[in-house]
Formats: structure tokens, sequence, C-alpha cells
């Protein structure tokens, strides 16, 4: 059998010499690796005739030289297919790949996250598939409370009850924030992460980023609240941009408060994505003392502040931007990815 193998591969180095075409090379294959009647072919068929003792030497040598027969030919196409060296003018210009780019949303990422590091945050993660506890409960809303009705969540198995509830796709990227909590403060954090809720329309997608920000220590304040909104909204939207926040009531807030944004699609005049000349981004608010206490964190000597909106709803509101629909950011339509 060793002599046989010898053989073929003799054989096989002649005729590779001597193939002059493509043609040439796929008879070659045929010849010995064809699967009915290839001559390596039928030596490895009959590889369960040799003795035990032999085959632990001939099995790896047949396989060597099938390798070797498949690099040869490989090799015999692409130099054929291309053609002699002498026919190659390495001065001709390649075809150049077409250059890719960041997805708006990655760059709205970095953009937020920076910003917020100049205000000396850090940058979490926390998963996309929670439990109840997080999600809802350590944020002051019990299983019965209607507040949770708002989220429309994603519930993974109504079934599967453990300890800290059911599994969930966070709904908002506030549960991360009931996570880092469980921290020892001061705190000041920034989580940016999917989030997952049975809505679609024009300024919402069934999967979208939230960023929520975090800042527990003592004698902290709405002012220094204000302040860090102030500031983040001059270097994401611009100095021009007009900015409100108005009383309102979330659960793990309080006192709370809606932040909108001048449209910038329709300059504050009303269109299908603000309706009325302002956006709503999302919401602020001093963390609730039982939001605090859920995290095992003392709210008589500690105080802090939470706020966290929608990543693609913000972008959407970036000056000369004018993109009419959220949905577009998802629709992979290279005609519209390619102008940024």
């Amino acid at each position: 059998m060793n002599h046989q193998l010898k053989q073929l591969a003799e054989s096989f180095a002649a005729e590779a010499q001597k193939a002059a075409s493509l043609d040439d090379v796929a008879r070659l294959e045929v010849t010995y690796l064809g699967r009915k009647a290839g001559k390596l072919t039928e030596v490895l068929r009959n590889l369960k005739n040799v003795p035990v003792a032999e085959r632990k030497a001939v099995g790896p040598a047949a396989n060597q030289l099938k390798q070797t027969i498949e690099k040869k030919i490989a090799r015999l196409r692409v130099s054929l297919a291309v053609g002699p060296a002498a026919d190659l003018d390495l001065t001709v210009p390649g075809i150049r790949p077409p250059d890719g780019h960041l997805h708006l949303v990655t760059k709205a990422i970095r953009e937020i996250t920076d910003i917020f590091q100049r205000l000396g945050f850090y940058r979490v993660s926390y998963p996309e598939v929670d439990w109840d506890w997080y999600a809802f409960e350590a944020l002051n809303m019990p299983p019965d409370h209607p507040a949770r009705d708002e989220w429309e969540t994603f519930f993974i198995d109504t079934k599967a009850v453990g300890p800290k509830g059911q599994r969930l796709f966070t709904p908002h990227s506030t549960s991360g924030t009931a996570r880092e909590l469980e921290q020892r403060p001061p705190l000041r954090s920034i989580n940016i992460t999917k989030c997952y809720r049975r809505q679609i329309d024009a300024s919402h997608v069934p999967m979208f980023h939230q960023f929520d920000g975090l800042l527990v220590d003592e004698n902290v304040t709405i002012a220094e609240l204000k302040g860090t909104l102030d500031y983040f909204f001059k270097q994401f939207f611009g100095p021009e941009r007009r900015v409100r926040i108005r009383p309102y009531h979330f659960q793990f807030t309080e006192p709370s408060f809606e932040v909108d944004v001048s449209c910038s699609i329709c300059n504050t005049k009303g269109c299908k994505v603000c309706k009325a000349g302002w956006l709503e981004l999302g919401g602020a608010g001093m963390v609730h003392p039982n939001v605090l206490k859920a995290g095992k964190i003392d709210p008589k000597k500690y105080s802090g502040f939470a706020f966290g909106w929608g990543v693609e709803r913000s972008y959407l509101m970036k000056a000369n931007l004018n993109i009419p629909d959220i949905r577009i950011l998802y629709q992979n339509d290279l005609r519209f990815l390619e102008q940024f």
C-alpha cells in the first residue's frame, strides 16, 4: 500500500507539471480525487481492508497525500486563472473596496459617553435580559402597581418565577441603575444598553438604546441635576437649542421631571415626530428614598439624581440631520446610511 501511494504521488506530480489550462486541472482533480473512480479515492476506500497494524501507518500517509494534491490543484487554478507573471501589470490600480463607517447609533453612544465622562461619570453595562426585581420592584413598582402597564414589557416565561421574579427583556436602562445602586456610594455612572418594548411608529422602535445616568453622594440637590442636564444639552445639541424640564411623575424619582428639546425638524411648528414643536426625550429626578433602600443605601445620609432617555431619539434631534422617522435608522438602506 505504501508503494502504491508513492506511485500515485509521482504520477500526480508528473501530470500536474503538464497541466496547461483550467480544463486540465479539472481532469486532474477527477482522476485523483473523483468520488467514484479517483485513484486516491479508491485507495482511501480500500483502507478498511488493510490490516490494523499497517493501517496506522498507511492511513495518515494517504490523508497527507490527499491534502498535498488538494493544495497543488488549488495553486494551479489560481496561477492558470491569473496567467503568467509576465502578463501582470503591477502598476495598474486595483479595485478599491467600499469604505465602511460607524453607524449613527454607535456614533451617538460614543458621543454621549464622552460628554458624561468629562463630568466624571464612568460607563457601566448590565444585562439586556434581567429580573423583574431590577426592572420594576427595586424601582418602587411592586407587582400590582399600575405603572408597570406603561412599559409594554416582553416577559420570557410567565411560569418561571425565581427569587427575583420573572425573566424579561429589560424595558428601560433604569434596571441597570437598580443594579448600580447595589454598589457603595459615591456613585456616578452612565449605563447605555439595548431596551425592548412593544411599540413602533415614527418615534418608537421595538429594540432601541437608552442611556441612564446616576449620581449618588452626600448632599446632592436638584441644582446639580439641572447643571448636569444643561451641560449635556449644550454639548450634544449646541448652544442654540432650547430645552425645558417640567414636573412629572416617575415611580422611582421624587421630585420628577420630563425633559423636552425643541424639535429640529420643524423648528417648534409641529410635525409627525414631535406633534407640538417639542420632543420629549425622557425623564429625570431625585432618586426616590425607597429605591435607595432597595439598594441598601441609607436615604438619610445619601441623596442622588437619575436621568435617562433614548439614544436614537436624542440623535434625531441633532441639528441639521432632519431625520423624519426613527425607523429609518434600522432599515439598512445604504442610500440613507452612506450620507453620514
